[in-house]
């Protein structure tokens, strides 16, 4: 004899229910209303990044070394560069910084 109870019988599932596609009841066929709080979850998931990014983490130094790669990306470009970058930035493709031109 099993101690995990009796054998499902045909036409059960393995949690006692009807299978896929057969109706356990009048409302069965109809749409179920159901909601989920996402609040707890997005808390613990703004905490778990929070604890990866540990004490150190600093956002305006993040911020900074950004722009400074950014300057240094578009610093030095040739004329066609910069006129291709200027066409980027009046598209909305790259955004337009300081006096719409890239850096020299």
């Amino acid at each position: 004899m099993s101690s995990h109870g009796p054998i499902p019988a045909a036409g059960d599932d393995d949690f006692g229910g009807a299978r896929h596609g057969e109706s356990t009841g009048p409302d069965a066929s109809g749409p179920v209303a159901f909601s989920v709080d996402l609040g707890a979850h997005e808390m613990t998931r703004r905490a778990l990044v929070m604890d990866a990014l540990g004490p150190d983490w600093d956002p305006v130094a993040v911020l900074r070394d950004e722009q400074a790669a950014n300057d240094l990306l578009y610093s030095g470009l040739s004329e066609e560069q910069q006129r291709i970058h200027d066409e980027l930035v009046a598209a909305g493709v790259l955004p337009e910084r300081g006096d719409g031109r890239a850096a020299s």
